[in-house]
């Protein structure tokens, strides 16, 4: 299936979940990693079980923190 992660197409195997693709991408700090799948959150508790279609747009999200 094709899949545009982080605005690159990319090839994967059908019925790839968004756990696996974190660990595909080698994804730094994983855990504190958000995914959008066409624009819409994915629940960090179900990335293990939400599996990907062919078409989607993934973008990993990184919140970082700071102040003065």
């Amino acid at each position: 299936m094709k899949l545009t992660v982080a605005g690159t197409s990319k090839e994967y195997p059908n019925g790839l979940t968004i756990a696996q693709l974190i660990e595909a991408e080698k994804v730094e700090t994983p855990d504190y990693v958000s995914v959008s799948v066409n624009d819409e959150f994915a629940k960090n508790a179900e990335f293990a079980t939400t599996e990907l279609h062919d078409g989607d747009n993934v973008e990993f999200l990184y919140f970082m923190g700071g102040g003065c």
